[in-house]
């Protein structure tokens, strides 16, 4: 790993601690195209870890084994080494009682991946999940690709085995994501402009196409109730949809470049997307306002020049489960990690041609995929205040337009909404 130069604001800054690297493997006619990591997903239990390895390759390893090894054998860990050490299923029995590693092709280049249960994320929400065409456990885990032919294959966690096919896109499927609430909806976005809703219990029936944007969709993320899709593409869109109507609630401006990535907060107060134009936003969805900016180039650019510091360009946005921090992964070989109270970053990585970063379902972990392979960072700890946790515990049951309406104090109300 490369070093990389520091801003005067970012020299003081800490560096965060190397966890592990999974290292794809390399042979001498293997050419760089073709072996991005575009995508890296955990499972919303935390049992698995899964990121596409480049050439139609998807790697699906036990996160729990693979922690194990890192401090087994120190922090490097090459891919197929892992297989040596990690027992391979050959059978359906025992599945859940020893998770096992899988190599899945997909058949054509993997853009995009998502983790889907059966287990609704957010106990509080009552899902029928009874009924299934085809066999679904309780517990069933699913993993979805999503493919550069427009094609979006859904496979079965535990076995590695093929599931589903789904065949609607016309171009690359950029994201995926499935609702929280354990009721195995999917959404996909693509670059031939649409969103396209599936129902994963009914033999992946796509139920609604939602079209608004003008060009391509980069990513989607649904809010923690799974009432509220954002998503984000090229001329700085980005869309917020109630998924009950599968209607367009608001348009968020303010981007100056193409929003590539987003992300909710635990709490479904705040919505985080990044850009081209070097900035991350962090966002009241509800209100539809900006809270906060972490800017990547200083001085910011201007807007006419916001598409030219493409060496700045932010690739993808992370909200930790704390909701005190966001990871950010830019073009300038760095990876930082911000409070959402603090203008400067409070723990900075390097790593090259980074592509996309995202939270370990505890929080403790941050993983990035860089050409196939993937790296992982302890992140920022603490012991949150009291006032953060209440915070974050009203906005999980009472939506921003309800707190103003309560007859307390404006600065506390200020507080709830994440003003002050």
């Amino acid at each position: 790993m490369a070093s990389f130069p520091l801003s005067v604001n970012e020299k003081l800054i800490a560096r965060s601690r190397t966890v592990g690297e999974l290292l794809a493997p390399t042979s001498p006619f293997d050419k760089k195209c073709g072996r991005e990591n575009w995508t890296v997903a955990f499972a919303p239990d935390g049992s698995y870890f899964a990121w596409s390895q480049g050439h139609r390759i998807v790697k699906l390893v036990p996160w729990s084994q693979c922690l194990n090894n890192f401090l087994l054998h120190g922090t490097k860990n090459v891919a197929n080494s892992v297989s040596t050490r990690l027992p391979r299923q050959n059978s359906d029995s025992g599945q859940k009682n020893k998770p096992c590693e899988h190599i899945i092709d997909c058949g054509d280049i993997v853009w995009s991946l998502a983790f889907g249960s059966s287990v609704p994320e957010k106990q509080s929400r009552c899902v029928n999940i009874e009924w299934h065409r085809f066999k679904f456990g309780q517990d069933q885990l699913l993993l979805a690709t999503g493919l550069n032919n427009g094609r979006i294959k859904i496979w079965d966690v535990y076995t590695g085995k093929l599931l589903l096919n789904l065949m609607d896109h016309t171009e690359v499927v950029r994201d995926l994501t499935f609702a929280p609430d354990g009721s195995l909806i999917l959404v996909s976005a693509s670059r031939d402009k649409t969103l396209r809703v599936w129902d994963l219990k009914d033999d992946g029936n796509m139920m609604k196409v939602l079209r608004g944007h003008q060009n391509w969709v980069y990513g989607c993320a649904f809010s923690p109730d799974s009432s509220i899709l954002c998503s984000v593409g090229a001329s700085k869109a980005v869309f917020l949809w109630d998924m009950d109507k599968y209607s367009m609630i608001r348009k968020l401006e303010g981007h100056h470049n193409d929003v590539v990535a987003c992300e909710f907060s635990p709490d479904g107060a705040l919505l985080a997307t990044a850009s081209y134009d070097t900035r991350v936003y962090v966002w009241d969805p509800h209100l539809g306002v900006i809270l906060m900016e972490f800017g990547h180039l200083f001085p910011p650019p201007t807007p006419i020049f916001a598409g030219g510091a493409n060496d700045r360009w932010v690739r993808s946005v992370s909200f930790s489960h704390d909701g005190l921090h966001i990871a950010s992964l830019a073009d300038d070989k760095m990876v930082r990690f911000w409070r959402i109270d603090e203008e400067y970053p409070v723990q900075v990585a390097p790593l090259n041609n980074g592509l996309c970063c995202t939270f370990s379902t505890d929080g403790s972990v941050l993983a990035a995929g860089q050409d196939g392979s993937v790296y992982f960072w302890a992140t920022p700890r603490q012991v949150s205040s009291l006032q953060h946790l209440c915070r974050m515990a009203i906005r999980r049951v009472m939506p921003t337009t309800q707190v103003k309406n309560l007859p307390i104090p404006s600065k506390v109300v200020e507080f709830l909404c994440y003003q002050i």
